[in-house]
């Protein structure tokens, strides 16, 4: 599966009161239409959203709903809150209902999904619910992204961009300085240089980023490489854009060093990570906390990449600058 995805912010929807339930389900369902999804697959999508955004209003009386395109003409719903979580169990059951919802039950929400997935504790719940026009569930790429400008800005100094080429994959995180429209510059110059050989060698694409850059403010900057036939991650980083690789028992920080790409750094270095398949690959600006620790949740670093992203961005987003958080899980192919 070869594709090229490109930095887009999160679209949120807030779910505060009813009348914001029909809203989000006719904003998604409007979305589907537009991705191309038929009659019947555009009303599926409509019927689980307003499931689970009734589900934000009863167990946790507000919360969020998270929408994003996705290849292959996806779309992706996240239901996020802070609420006291829920009886997951009894809530997969059909017919499941607190009252006022549709009462089809978490379970039936898995079955009119494509992919589905979920992780509730005492801190709150994420939904994930994710469909494809063309019904192709194979299809879906194990990553997860929430991006968000602060305050909301249309501008977002947060710039990220993904490619995948049978089994590698090379990814970009850039963080322009401070945030709004002139960080947003810095970060697309970055994007704009990436994007024309995003397989070439991590400090090669680093030497290209920072002559494009230069101009802008500049910013922090972090790639990394994924071969899953040599099972290696390659990664560079300059600033301060955080980057783990996590499994169920370790998390290891990747390693970056001081400087502003488009201004002043001493030469890249790359760090090859090998070992790589099966575990997760986190990368986050600084809009987002750094610590946190994926055990403190116990089971979430078994849930979809999507999942987890979310997660981190509700508990640990600091709220006073654009915020970006990448989740991707390493696999042994991807062809």
């Amino acid at each position: 599966m070869d594709l090229t995805l490109e930095s887009s912010l999160t679209q949120v929807l807030l779910i505060e009161d009813s009348s914001q339930v029909g809203h989000a389900r006719r904003t998604t369902q409007k979305l589907a239409e537009q991705l191309g999804f038929n009659e019947t697959d555009a009303g599926r999508v409509a019927l689980v959203t307003t499931e689970l955004a009734s589900n934000l209003l009863k167990h946790a009386s507000h919360g969020e709903l998270h929408l994003r395109h996705l290849p292959n003409q996806g779309l992706e719903v996240i239901a996020v809150d802070r609420g006291q979580g829920f009886d997951l169990h009894a809530c997969m059951s059909d017919g499941y209902s607190t009252g006022g919802t549709q009462g089809i039950g978490l379970g039936a929400v898995a079955r009119q999904a494509h992919v589905f997935d979920v992780y509730v504790d005492g801190r709150g719940a994420v939904v994930l619910a994710r469909f494809y026009a063309k019904g192709e569930k194979a299809a879906d790429l194990r990553f997860g992204v929430n991006q968000h400008a602060l305050h909301h800005d249309p501008a977002c100094g947060d710039v990220w961009h993904l490619a995948v080429e049978g089994e590698r994959i090379s990814v970009l995180v850039v963080d322009g300085l401070g945030h709004g429209s002139h960080a947003e510059e810095a970060g697309r110059a970055g994007a704009l240089a990436f994007r024309q050989a995003p397989f070439a060698t991590p400090t090669l694409l680093m030497d290209e980023l920072h002559r494009a850059m230069q101009g802008t403010r500049g910013g922090a900057v972090a790639i990394a490489q994924y071969n899953a036939g040599t099972d290696t991650v390659q990664f560079t980083g300059i600033g301060n854009i955080g980057a783990c690789l996590i499994d169920a028992e370790h998390s290891r920080g990747l390693a970056s060093h001081p400087g502003i790409v488009g201004v002043q750094y001493r030469k890249a270095q790359a760090f090859d990570y090998p070992q790589a398949q099966g575990k997760l690959l986190v990368m986050y600006s600084d809009g987002l906390q750094s610590r946190w620790n994926l055990r403190d949740y116990p089971g979430l670093v078994h849930r979809h990449p999507a999942v987890i992203a979310a997660v981190l961005h509700r508990d640990f987003c600091r709220g006073r600058d654009d915020v970006t958080v990448m989740v991707i899980a390493l696999e042994a192919s991807r062809g």
